[in-house]
Protein backbone atom coordinates (compact mmCIF):
# COMPACT_ATOMS: atom_id res chain seq x y z
CA UNK A 1 0.00 0.00 0.00
CA UNK A 2 1.27 3.62 -0.89
CA UNK A 3 0.86 5.87 2.15
CA UNK A 4 0.88 9.86 2.88
CA UNK A 5 -0.21 11.94 5.59
CA UNK A 6 -2.46 15.03 4.74
CA UNK A 7 -3.21 17.69 6.41
CA UNK A 8 -6.72 19.07 6.48
CA UNK A 9 -8.56 22.33 7.10
CA UNK A 10 -9.00 20.53 10.82
CA UNK A 11 -6.30 18.15 11.19
CA UNK A 12 -4.62 15.14 9.21
CA UNK A 13 -5.59 12.07 7.55
CA UNK A 14 -3.65 8.96 6.74
CA UNK A 15 -4.24 8.00 2.92
CA UNK A 16 -3.73 4.71 1.83
CA UNK A 17 -4.31 3.08 -1.62
CA UNK A 18 -2.84 -0.27 -3.75
CA UNK A 19 0.19 0.64 -5.30
CA UNK A 20 -0.01 -2.46 -7.05
CA UNK A 21 -3.20 -4.43 -8.41
CA UNK A 22 -2.06 -7.37 -6.47
CA UNK A 23 -3.29 -5.47 -3.32
CA UNK A 24 -6.84 -3.50 -5.54
CA UNK A 25 -10.06 -5.83 -4.31
CA UNK A 26 -12.99 -6.84 -6.41
CA UNK A 27 -15.07 -4.74 -4.28
CA UNK A 28 -12.99 -1.67 -5.37
CA UNK A 29 -12.89 -2.15 -8.74
CA UNK A 30 -16.54 -3.05 -9.12
CA UNK A 31 -17.27 0.46 -6.91
CA UNK A 32 -15.01 2.32 -9.80
CA UNK A 33 -16.75 1.14 -12.60
CA UNK A 34 -20.26 1.57 -11.14
CA UNK A 35 -19.41 4.87 -10.38
CA UNK A 36 -21.35 7.50 -12.92
CA UNK A 37 -19.16 10.48 -12.90
CA UNK A 38 -15.23 8.85 -11.42
CA UNK A 39 -13.36 11.90 -10.97
CA UNK A 40 -9.35 11.85 -9.07
CA UNK A 41 -11.20 12.69 -5.95
CA UNK A 42 -13.71 9.97 -5.82
CA UNK A 43 -11.10 7.25 -7.18
CA UNK A 44 -8.48 8.33 -4.25
CA UNK A 45 -11.85 7.62 -1.96
CA UNK A 46 -13.02 5.05 -3.16
CA UNK A 47 -9.31 3.45 -2.95
CA UNK A 48 -8.49 4.85 0.28
CA UNK A 49 -11.68 3.95 2.26
CA UNK A 50 -11.55 8.18 3.32
CA UNK A 51 -15.10 9.61 2.58
CA UNK A 52 -15.20 12.25 -0.27
CA UNK A 53 -15.82 15.06 2.08
CA UNK A 54 -12.18 14.44 3.80
CA UNK A 55 -10.44 14.70 1.00
CA UNK A 56 -11.93 17.92 -0.18
CA UNK A 57 -10.92 19.61 2.83
CA UNK A 58 -6.88 18.64 2.34
CA UNK A 59 -5.52 21.81 1.83
CA UNK A 60 -2.55 21.42 -0.42
CA UNK A 61 -4.03 19.96 -4.13
CA UNK A 62 -0.86 18.72 -5.15
CA UNK A 63 -0.50 16.69 -2.04
CA UNK A 64 -3.02 14.67 -4.02
CA UNK A 65 -1.21 14.45 -7.31
CA UNK A 66 0.66 11.66 -5.99
CA UNK A 67 -2.01 9.61 -5.56
CA UNK A 68 -3.45 10.14 -8.77
CA UNK A 69 0.04 9.16 -10.51
CA UNK A 70 -0.55 5.80 -8.43
CA UNK A 71 -4.15 5.30 -10.11
CA UNK A 72 -2.68 5.94 -13.47
CA UNK A 73 -0.11 3.41 -13.18
CA UNK A 74 -2.94 0.83 -11.68
CA UNK A 75 -5.05 1.47 -14.91
CA UNK A 76 -2.17 0.25 -16.86
CA UNK A 77 -1.94 -2.59 -14.82
CA UNK A 78 -5.56 -3.51 -15.05
CA UNK A 79 -5.19 -3.35 -18.83
CA UNK A 80 -2.67 -6.24 -18.82
CA UNK A 81 -4.45 -8.28 -16.22
CA UNK A 82 -7.16 -8.62 -18.79
CA UNK A 83 -4.75 -10.77 -21.16
CA UNK A 84 -3.45 -12.98 -18.17
CA UNK A 85 -4.58 -16.27 -18.42
CA UNK A 86 -2.45 -17.88 -15.35
CA UNK A 87 -5.07 -18.77 -12.77
CA UNK A 88 -3.97 -19.39 -8.66
CA UNK A 89 -3.89 -22.57 -6.96
CA UNK A 90 -5.87 -21.21 -4.53
CA UNK A 91 -7.60 -18.59 -2.94
CA UNK A 92 -8.82 -17.48 0.82
CA UNK A 93 -11.75 -16.36 2.51
CA UNK A 94 -12.70 -15.04 5.95
CA UNK A 95 -15.54 -17.41 7.29
CA UNK A 96 -16.45 -17.45 11.20
CA UNK A 97 -12.99 -15.60 11.60
CA UNK A 98 -11.06 -18.32 10.49
CA UNK A 99 -8.86 -18.27 6.98
CA UNK A 100 -10.46 -20.90 4.51
CA UNK A 101 -8.22 -22.09 1.83
CA UNK A 102 -10.16 -23.28 -1.57
CA UNK A 103 -8.24 -24.96 -4.67
CA UNK A 104 -8.57 -23.35 -7.49
CA UNK A 105 -6.70 -25.53 -10.14
CA UNK A 106 -7.62 -28.95 -8.69
CA UNK A 107 -11.28 -28.36 -9.00
CA UNK A 108 -12.28 -25.73 -11.88
CA UNK A 109 -15.96 -27.01 -12.31
CA UNK A 110 -19.06 -25.40 -10.92
CA UNK A 111 -20.92 -27.79 -8.95
CA UNK A 112 -23.41 -29.11 -7.79
CA UNK A 113 -26.22 -28.66 -10.38
CA UNK A 114 -27.55 -25.60 -8.44
CA UNK A 115 -24.81 -23.88 -8.83
CA UNK A 116 -24.00 -24.99 -12.56
CA UNK A 117 -27.39 -23.75 -13.69
CA UNK A 118 -27.09 -20.45 -11.52
CA UNK A 119 -23.53 -19.77 -13.66
CA UNK A 120 -24.60 -20.48 -16.80
CA UNK A 121 -27.68 -18.13 -16.39
CA UNK A 122 -25.72 -15.31 -15.55
CA UNK A 123 -22.71 -16.25 -18.30
CA UNK A 124 -25.80 -17.03 -21.15
CA UNK A 125 -27.86 -13.73 -19.95
CA UNK A 126 -24.73 -11.65 -20.22
CA UNK A 127 -23.90 -12.68 -23.56
CA UNK A 128 -26.73 -12.34 -25.25
CA UNK A 129 -27.02 -9.09 -24.04
CA UNK A 130 -23.75 -8.03 -25.21
CA UNK A 131 -24.73 -9.52 -28.40
CA UNK A 132 -28.17 -7.19 -28.78
CA UNK A 133 -26.12 -4.09 -27.91
CA UNK A 134 -23.02 -4.97 -30.26
CA UNK A 135 -24.10 -7.23 -32.80
CA UNK A 136 -23.18 -10.57 -33.50
CA UNK A 137 -20.47 -10.30 -35.58
CA UNK A 138 -16.67 -11.29 -33.99
CA UNK A 139 -18.65 -10.97 -30.60
CA UNK A 140 -16.26 -13.01 -28.96
CA UNK A 141 -13.78 -11.25 -29.45
CA UNK A 142 -14.80 -7.68 -28.64
CA UNK A 143 -16.75 -9.72 -25.56
CA UNK A 144 -15.74 -8.30 -21.76
CA UNK A 145 -18.41 -9.55 -19.20
CA UNK A 146 -18.93 -6.85 -16.66
CA UNK A 147 -17.64 -7.19 -13.43
CA UNK A 148 -20.80 -7.52 -11.49
CA UNK A 149 -21.76 -10.82 -13.83
CA UNK A 150 -18.01 -12.10 -13.05
CA UNK A 151 -18.83 -11.48 -9.48
CA UNK A 152 -22.22 -14.00 -9.57
CA UNK A 153 -20.64 -16.57 -11.55
CA UNK A 154 -17.54 -16.35 -8.83
CA UNK A 155 -20.28 -16.73 -6.03
CA UNK A 156 -21.72 -19.42 -7.65
CA UNK A 157 -18.94 -21.71 -7.82
CA UNK A 158 -16.98 -21.24 -4.64
CA UNK A 159 -19.80 -20.97 -2.09
CA UNK A 160 -20.07 -24.62 -1.58
CA UNK A 161 -15.60 -25.24 -1.35
CA UNK A 162 -15.60 -22.30 0.79
CA UNK A 163 -18.23 -22.54 3.70
CA UNK A 164 -18.40 -26.48 3.16
CA UNK A 165 -22.48 -25.95 3.08
CA UNK A 166 -24.93 -27.53 0.97
CA UNK A 167 -26.12 -25.47 -2.07
CA UNK A 168 -28.49 -22.94 -1.60
CA UNK A 169 -29.60 -20.33 -4.40
CA UNK A 170 -30.19 -17.35 -1.86
CA UNK A 171 -27.33 -18.10 0.33
CA UNK A 172 -24.99 -18.37 -2.76
CA UNK A 173 -26.24 -15.14 -3.74
CA UNK A 174 -25.41 -13.79 -0.75
CA UNK A 175 -22.00 -14.87 -1.36
CA UNK A 176 -20.94 -12.17 -3.73
CA UNK A 177 -20.15 -10.18 -0.51
CA UNK A 178 -17.05 -12.70 0.24
CA UNK A 179 -16.34 -12.45 -3.35
CA UNK A 180 -15.92 -9.09 -3.52
CA UNK A 181 -13.20 -9.43 -0.93
CA UNK A 182 -11.05 -11.24 -3.73
CA UNK A 183 -7.79 -9.40 -4.93
CA UNK A 184 -8.75 -8.86 -9.27
CA UNK A 185 -5.64 -11.21 -9.57
CA UNK A 186 -7.44 -13.51 -7.93
CA UNK A 187 -11.22 -13.17 -9.27
CA UNK A 188 -10.34 -11.80 -12.66
CA UNK A 189 -8.69 -14.40 -14.37
CA UNK A 190 -11.00 -17.76 -12.33
CA UNK A 191 -13.75 -15.69 -13.84
CA UNK A 192 -12.72 -15.45 -17.55
CA UNK A 193 -11.93 -18.36 -17.61
CA UNK A 194 -15.64 -19.58 -17.08
CA UNK A 195 -16.65 -17.15 -19.19
CA UNK A 196 -14.27 -18.74 -22.17
CA UNK A 197 -15.30 -22.15 -21.28
CA UNK A 198 -18.89 -21.51 -21.62
CA UNK A 199 -21.29 -24.08 -21.65
CA UNK A 200 -18.74 -26.48 -20.62
CA UNK A 201 -18.59 -24.78 -17.04
CA UNK A 202 -17.45 -28.17 -15.46
CA UNK A 203 -14.26 -30.47 -16.23
CA UNK A 204 -14.79 -34.11 -17.21
CA UNK A 205 -14.12 -36.92 -14.42
CA UNK A 206 -13.21 -40.27 -15.28
CA UNK A 207 -15.12 -42.83 -13.83
CA UNK A 208 -17.21 -45.74 -14.00
CA UNK A 209 -19.87 -44.57 -16.21
CA UNK A 210 -17.17 -43.00 -18.57
CA UNK A 211 -15.44 -45.94 -18.61
CA UNK A 212 -18.61 -47.99 -19.88
CA UNK A 213 -19.33 -45.31 -21.89
CA UNK A 214 -15.65 -45.90 -23.84
CA UNK A 215 -16.70 -49.63 -24.18
CA UNK A 216 -20.11 -48.70 -26.04
CA UNK A 217 -18.23 -46.82 -28.60
CA UNK A 218 -16.01 -49.95 -29.04
CA UNK A 219 -19.13 -52.15 -29.70
CA UNK A 220 -20.29 -52.18 -33.43
CA UNK A 221 -22.21 -49.57 -34.73
CA UNK A 222 -25.20 -51.97 -35.35
CA UNK A 223 -25.89 -53.10 -31.89
CA UNK A 224 -29.49 -51.70 -31.19
CA UNK A 225 -28.23 -51.18 -27.28
CA UNK A 226 -25.61 -49.33 -28.37
CA UNK A 227 -27.40 -47.16 -30.60
CA UNK A 228 -29.88 -46.48 -27.92
CA UNK A 229 -27.15 -45.67 -25.56
CA UNK A 230 -25.91 -43.20 -27.98
CA UNK A 231 -28.28 -41.68 -28.63
CA UNK A 232 -29.72 -41.06 -25.10
CA UNK A 233 -26.02 -39.67 -24.07
CA UNK A 234 -26.75 -37.12 -27.15
CA UNK A 235 -29.52 -35.62 -25.68
CA UNK A 236 -28.15 -35.40 -22.48
CA UNK A 237 -25.16 -33.61 -23.26
CA UNK A 238 -27.22 -31.52 -25.91
CA UNK A 239 -29.56 -30.47 -23.01
CA UNK A 240 -26.36 -29.90 -20.76
CA UNK A 241 -24.93 -27.52 -23.06
CA UNK A 242 -27.97 -25.32 -23.91
CA UNK A 243 -28.30 -23.06 -20.91
CA UNK A 244 -30.20 -20.08 -22.00
CA UNK A 245 -30.42 -21.08 -25.27
CA UNK A 246 -26.86 -20.85 -25.76
CA UNK A 247 -25.17 -23.18 -27.76
CA UNK A 248 -21.33 -24.19 -27.63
Amino acid sequence: MIEQILKTTDGKIRVAIPGDISELTLRQLMQLQEEPELNDLKAISILSGISLQDLQNVTDINELHFFTDCIFLLSHQLKNLHNEVALPKQVGFIMDGKMRKVSVVSNLSVEPAGAFMAAGEVIGSEIQDFIKQHGQENWQERFNPSLKACCHVLAQYFYCPATGQKYDEYKAEEFTEQVKQLKVTEALPIARYFFTVYPRLSITKTGFWHRMLRRWKKKPASNPSASLNTSIRSTRWQAATSLSGMTS
